[in-house]
């Protein structure tokens, strides 16, 4: 039994760090639409009364694009950054012993897709300004691992997709059974979920698990689902929701499985389908934030089935149809910290 414990997203959080999109970054050539989209979902936490972490490249400006949100809620860094993807290179929170722990692991842009020396450095700066608590930074940059490619019950399970962490320009190309002690090792993970199934168009982290299916309290599953038999992803995801089935937990019973729509196709410009999808939603102090593509039907029906995996939250919707003009959506642009890791 390892003395390790991966934090799961449902429980309690202090903050929420998002990073804020400038010119320097991918969002350049939809820049003021990109600025309102982040100030759209930092207002919608902080209107639930939590804390955001908020990156950017000049403060005032910062605070001013902010200007109708909870001041008293958003601590805003001056760092450089690469990108706004915090969920891939911002810390993951485990407890080890009786201590809290921020891992950074190493950052390379989804297997080598993009520039990543800023994202890569982000905690380690965090660290030298001392925001990370006395004690709690741990560098595990030796090991590629993006905090949208892993998915923890609090349990000592870790679902995950071979696709990603597979992947020969994260790390090699290990096998699944040197990832299980890399997993082990470092999140205290004894019982991995290898989900081998499963992709959304336009998606450039080679399914992340946070596109596809997450573990939810009391033994569930929520994942990524359609019954559109003209859909080009419907055999994929048919091949991931048998594979889900038959997954057991620890202690060798099935999951309760709740699916989620497919969102309509979302087109880029150039006629290209976009990775949206409602399994990247946040969980934070009792509220579940879950994007909406502005499709009514779809997105009620995906609200009413999260509910059923969270049947004591609240579920707030936030339109990301701009942060999918990247590629992402809410869960990819957040990534939620414990109280005590966080020295302001």
């Amino acid at each position: 039994m390892s003395d390790i414990r991966f934090i799961p997203e449902w429980e309690p959080v202090e903050y929420v760090l998002l990073a804020l999109p400038n010119k320097d970054t991918d969002w350049d050539y939809i820049l003021p639409e990109a600025i309102d989209q982040y100030r759209r979902l930092v207002k919608a936490i902080t209107d639930e009364d939590i804390k955001v972490i908020l990156l950017c490249s000049d403060v005032d400006e910062a605070v001013g694009i902010m200007k109708d949100c909870r001041q008293d809620l958003i601590r805003y860094i001056l760092t450089d950054y690469n990108d706004t993807w915090t969920r891939d290179y911002g810390m993951i929170s485990v407890v080890r012993g009786e201590r809290l722990r921020a891992l950074d692991f190493g950052f390379n842009a989804w297997g080598l897709k993009f520039a990543a020396d800023k994202d890569n450095l982000v905690n380690l700066r965090l660290n030298e300004k001392g925001i990370i608590a006395p004690l709690a930074y741990r560098n595990e940059r030796d090991f590629v691992l993006e905090g949208g490619s892993v998915e923890s019950d609090g349990q000592g399970t870790v679902m995950t997709t071979s696709r990603c962490l597979q992947s020969p320009n994260r790390n090699g190309g290990k096998t699944k059974a040197e990832l299980n002690r890399e997993l082990l090792e470092r999140l205290g993970a004894d019982h991995v979920l290898w989900l081998d199934h499963g992709a959304l168009e336009g998606d450039d982290t080679d399914s992340h698990i946070d596109t596809l299916a997450r573990l939810a309290p009391d033994d569930t599953i929520v994942f990524t689902g359609t019954r559109n038999f003209d859909d080009p992803q419907f055999e994929s995801l048919l091949a991931m929701r048998a594979q889900l089935t038959l997954f057991r937990t620890a202690e060798g019973n099935p999951y309760n499985l709740v699916e989620l729509p497919l969102p309509d196709p979302v087109l880029d410009p150039d006629g290209q389908r976009l990775p949206a999808t409602y399994a990247n939603y946040l969980v934070a102090n009792g509220v579940i934030f879950m994007p909406t593509y502005a499709q009514p039907d779809k997105d009620e029906l995906a609200m009413r089935s999260i509910q059923i995996a969270f049947p004591g939250h609240k579920v707030v919707g936030v339109d990301c149809r701009t942060l999918l003009r990247q590629h992402g959506s809410l869960h990819c642009a957040t990534m939620q910290i414990p109280a005590g890791i966080i020295n302001l």
